[in-house]
């Protein structure tokens, strides 16, 4: 039965890894040429430099290259010289102009006018471009690194532990978890299906150091009839989302995680990251987020 699913999973382009089933996007891409506005804003800050960077050298190399197509096109500068005509390049681009080097025939002003236009263009776009990267709101949401399924009050749950990396509280803060199942209909078909996780409180007023998001285990739960070994294999994915207001920001942030199944820890539970210092503080250890112990361990004891 196991390898009879496992080729129908093959003749749809997936694979099974690790108990996993692993998809894999023939279509998709990661740079659609359709559409560089979302691929520069998803890429990271040292990706999107490097790409300023290059996309800069490389028009200023272009331009070098048109002014030593026609020899004696540039004031002051070497024949034949690329270093002369790249420099050139650059001063022109930026619009600096020194004035050590400037066009001499008409070829050579005609390359310097569209060098202007193409610099003014290119600066006015990677200007917007680090404007929207830098003003665009962030939730500082740190996440446990495994999720969990222990016991609380007696009853099986599935609990995911988060922290606020700002400094100061943010408001309104609800959560959405669901997971990706994989399923087979009674007539042999693969099927992948998402359902919501219920939580014990998807919403707090104020979200100050840390939130444990609690999913009851029971008859009423998709994940009731897995153990650790077929979650393995059939749960796919965990979904996390997290919307909340950043006061500081006068801004609604959103944020999101998902989970492996090999990311979930069974039998476990997390270690207490919140304590009350000598003046009556209330202090959470953001480096303990995401530490767990076996459920059945003891519990650590109080300060004096």
């Amino acid at each position: 039965m196991a390898n009879e699913k496992a080729r129908k999973l093959k003749s749809m382009g997936m694979t099974v890894r690790g108990g996993a089933f692993v998809l894999r996007g023939r279509d998709a891409r990661r740079l659609d040429w359709r559409d560089p506005y979302h691929f520069a804003l998803a890429m990271s800050w040292p990706r999107f430099a490097a790409l300023f960077l290059g996309v800069d050298l490389s028009l200023n190399f272009l331009f070098a290259l048109l002014y030593l197509a026609q020899p004696g096109s540039l004031v002051n500068a070497r024949p034949g010289s690329l270093t002369d005509a790249f420099f050139f390049s650059i001063e022109t681009l930026a619009t600096v102009g020194y004035g050590v080097m400037s066009p001499a025939t008409l070829y050579g002003h005609v390359v310097a006018t569209v060098e202007i236009f193409a610099g003014m263009t290119f600066m006015t776009i990677m200007t917007g471009l680090v404007f929207v990267r830098f003003s665009r709101p962030r939730a500082r949401v740190i996440y446990a690194e495994n999720a969990v399924v222990g016991h609380f009050n007696g009853e099986r749950t599935l609990m995911i532990r988060v922290g606020n990396g700002r400094a100061h509280a943010m408001a309104e803060a609800k959560a959405q978890l669901s997971a990706l199942i994989s399923e087979w209909t009674s007539e042999g078909q693969f099927f992948r299906r998402v359902y919501d996780l219920n939580l014990s409180r998807s919403h707090i007023p104020v979200f100050g150091l840390t939130w444990t998001l609690m999913h009851k285990i029971d008859e009423t739960s998709p994940l009731y009839k897995y153990d650790a070994e077929s979650f393995q294999k059939f749960v796919m994915r965990l979904f996390l989302s997290i919307e909340a207001r950043d006061p500081m920001l006068s801004a609604n942030v959103y944020d999101g995680k998902d989970y492996d199944p090999s990311e979930v820890l069974f039998g476990s539970r997390y270690a207490d990251a919140v304590a009350v210092d000598e003046q009556g503080r209330t202090i959470a250890d953001l480096s303990r987020i995401g530490w767990t112990e076996p459920e059945n361990a003891a519990p650590e004891p109080e300060p004096n």
